[in-house]
């Protein structure tokens, strides 16, 4: 099992010629893009591997109870990809 220190922040990644700071460190999905649904309403949307690994990231911290983390992911989505945080996340 691999421990993750997740108060760190992450690498930064290159997208659509902009420099994107991870939340925390993370494994990051290779994938262009892919569809992630709202667990909830089932509506979904399309987003890069590396916010893929930071939403399952965040669902992960939620049923651990990690909170801090949760919050560090949304408050990332929101800066970085908000039409998808109002799909999958809100």
């Amino acid at each position: 099992m691999k421990i993750v220190n997740l108060r760190k922040k992450g690498p930064v990644v290159e997208h659509e010629g902009k420099k994107i700071q991870m939340p925390f460190d993370c494994e990051i999905y290779p994938d262009k893009s892919v569809e992630v649904k709202n667990r909830f309403t089932g509506e979904a949307c399309t987003m890069p591997g590396f916010a893929v690994s930071v939403y399952d990231t965040i669902m992960g911290a939620e049923m651990i109870q990690d909170y801090q983390t949760v919050r560090d992911g949304l408050d990332w989505f929101r800066k970085y990809f908000p039409a998808q945080y109002m799909t999958v996340l809100d």
